[in-house]
């Protein structure tokens, strides 16, 4: 897909209502490579010249989200991997997996989700 004033709309449109969803501020989108590199090298480190090869990446730190629109090929696969990257700010401890995805399908059917909350320790084990 080529990147128009159009499409950068309604990408960040997506991005807000999911963002809500998951109970999550609205990452800043970046949808070409040229923008990654245009970033501060600390806060794309990583994945900064190898981002070229993916749908989208996460840089969960900094709740930036880069998606990849040459590579995507049309809305619906567009929609997935804005909700498959929000997904990972919200859920940093899921790794890709049966349940990760599961969460990616409640999110495109429209679930909501509790604000992540870190848990305590509760019961530390003393020698």
């Amino acid at each position: 897909m080529k990147i128009t004033p159009n499409l950068r709309a309604s990408v960040l449109e997506m991005v807000e209502t999911y963002a809500t969803r998951f109970s999550v501020p609205a990452p800043r989108i970046l949808l070409s490579t040229r923008e990654v590199l245009n970033m501060p090298k600390h806060v794309t480190a990583g994945r900064r010249t190898t981002a070229y090869k993916y749908y989208g990446v996460a840089y969960m730190q900094y709740n930036v989200v880069f998606l990849n629109i040459r590579k995507i090929s049309d809305m619906k696969v567009l929609e997935k991997t804005i909700v498959h990257e929000i997904a990972h700010l919200r859920f940093p401890y899921l790794a890709h997996g049966k349940r990760f995805n599961n969460i990616v399908k409640k999110g495109l059917r429209g679930s909501t989700f509790r604000p992540y909350v870190r848990r305590s320790i509760k019961y530390q084990y003393i020698r």
